[in-house]
């Protein structure tokens, strides 16, 4: 994608959701880490409807273990993976606690040192939390990247780095909650709604969706 379409791209998404936010509940820096690392392979409704009680007693490391592994598993059942989830977050809160006085890193090398938060988690930790110009490249913006040609990559990686060097300076700090939004609800992965895309004319992807009859 040409570097005039690419700013337009984002102007057009910017216009449309000036300010946006990441969908995921969470109350403060420690809850955010958790609430991501609980949505890998989950949507974040179902996060979200599992955490709001949890959080309501739990925000910070100490408490979650004080809650336990079995305690906040009750709380996080209904989610995919929960067994092992539960095991990460506590081993995560514990070095937390341990190794970085219960407060959460703005680093992404310390941030993906906790048990179950990887390259990404760490991106919307350092970006939600933090302010810093991350793009957390999940399976919308991977499908997006690739689909419209903002962003070519074989992998997460090569799609993130390419999307940090194309990202012009006023979209950086938003890139990436527009990019997931818009694979969420437009550029949807079986049938994307190119009928209602404000940046149709701008995508590579052909043949366009045509609207329902």
């Amino acid at each position: 994608m040409k570097k005039a379409d690419t700013f337009e791209f984002y102007r057009r998404l910017a216009e449309a959701d000036p300010h946006p936010e990441t969908e995921l509940e969470y109350r403060n820096p420690y809850t955010l880490v958790v609430a991501v690392a609980l949505s890998a392979q989950a949507t974040d409704i179902g996060v979200n409807k599992a955490t709001r009680a949890l959080f309501a007693e739990v925000d910070t490391p100490a408490k979650m273990l004080a809650l336990g592994e079995e305690g906040l598993k009750r709380h996080i059942r209904t989610i995919g993976l929960f067994n092992s989830k539960a095991k990460n977050v506590i081993a995560l809160s514990r070095m937390l606690i341990d190794d970085y006085g219960g407060e959460v890193p703005a680093d992404r090398a310390a941030l993906e040192r906790l048990p179950g938060v990887g390259r990404k988690t760490a991106n919307v930790v350092l970006n939600v939390a933090f302010g810093q110009e991350t793009f957390a490249v999940d399976t919308h913006i991977f499908r997006v990247g690739n689909r419209t040609g903002l962003a070519k990559g074989k992998t997460p990686l090569a799609v993130e780095l390419k999307l940090d060097k194309a990202t012009p300076a006023p979209f950086r700090l938003h890139a990436h909650h527009w990019l997931i939004l818009h694979g969420r609800y437009i550029c949807k992965a079986r049938r994307p709604e190119c009928w209602r895309c404000p940046v149709a004319d701008l995508c590579a992807y052909t043949p366009k969706t045509p609207a329902p009859a």
